[in-house]
């Protein structure tokens, strides 16, 4: 399945050059401090209050994320993270793409009880099933099915919910 996300085209110079006229410089400033100081801290209980009360992402009870997540900064309120499930040292979550001649948004939906490995990249418009499991390093450009686990660069299913083994 496509990812889910919207586009939206641009004339002149690419998207990224035109970001202010996107998402606004004072925002990006605050989300950027509060990531920053979000990466370092070592406290998963104020990592999520931070998240929730500064950058209006849903993250779950008990969820646990790792030192050095980077979460997307222009658009972090299209993130949701469910509960109890842990994000792996410095993962990278995406909510948008800037391209040359256009720029996309999505929302990236993690599951409740899901592992993400390490090193891990989501890309905007994923969704990750409830009790998921994705490998270290891994670059999750599709959907995760619920109990799956994955893998990989592009990611693959190794293992659907109902295997054995």
């Amino acid at each position: 399945m496509a990812r889910r996300t919207t586009r939206y085209p641009v004339e002149g110079a690419n998207s990224l050059w035109q970001i202010y006229k996107t998402v606004p410089f004072l925002k990006v400033m605050k989300n950027f401090v509060i990531i920053q100081i979000a990466r370092y801290t070592p406290s998963v209980a104020v990592k999520n209050w931070l998240y929730r009360t500064f950058l209006r992402m849903k993250v779950g009870d008990q969820t646990a994320v790792a030192l050095m997540v980077m979460m997307d900064i222009m658009f972090p309120e299209k993130i949701s993270i469910g509960r109890n499930s842990v994000i792996g040292y410095n993962t990278t979550i995406l909510a948008h793409e800037y391209l040359v001649n256009e720029y996309r948004l999505g929302e990236v939906i993690i599951g409740d009880e899901v592992m993400v490995g390490a090193n891990t990249t989501i890309l905007p418009g994923v969704t990750i099933g409830d009790r998921a499991i994705v490998a270290a390093g891994s670059l999750v450009h599709k959907d995760v099915p619920a109990g799956a686990f994955v893998g990989g660069n592009p990611m693959q299913i190794i293992r659907e919910a109902d295997s054995p083994n």
